[in-house]
């Protein structure tokens, strides 16, 4: 009888780790192809002032090992004028700026386009008070919303 309550114990504290995994990750289907997501997000990210430092793609990587991996790439960007006020804030927020957008394809062949929410990252650096969050969440949304609309 113990066995069975420390064993169902384990079990609901792996669960619980898992599905906290994806914890402040807001993501969107979109109708478009992963490639297509990733153009677009690339392109209205310039076309809105921002600075794409990288564009990774990870599918790609894994081609490179011989490893097969569904469509998945990473569009890392953003600029001083948002990210250094919530690092005032909080200096260590730095370890998740610049801003970060992942597109990928799921095994059922649906896109997606993620991206960590900035209240989230603001909270989890004890900065959830911080001004500029509600700012950067607006941006992210409304960058995320144009490039999965139709």
């Amino acid at each position: 009888m113990k066995l069975s309550s420390a064993i169902l114990a384990f079990v609901l504290a792996a669960a619980s780790v898992a599905a906290s995994a994806a914890d402040g990750l807001i993501e969107l289907k979109s109708p478009h192809a992963a490639k297509a997501t990733m153009d677009k997000l690339e392109e209205l990210v310039k076309q809105r002032g921002l600075s794409v430092f990288a564009r990774i793609d990870h599918a790609a990587g894994a081609a490179k090992v011989n490893k097969s991996l569904r469509a998945t790439e990473l569009l890392i960007f953003g600029n001083p004028q948002g990210g250094t006020p919530l690092m005032e804030c909080a200096q260590t927020a730095g370890i998740d700026l610049p801003l970060k957008a992942l597109v990928w394809e799921d095994a059922a062949g649906q896109v997606w386009l993620g991206y960590n929410d900035p209240a989230y990252l603001a909270a989890r650096h004890g900065a959830a008070a911080c001004p500029v969050v509600e700012n950067l969440r607006k941006a992210l949304g409304g960058l995320a919303e144009a490039t999965v609309a139709r």
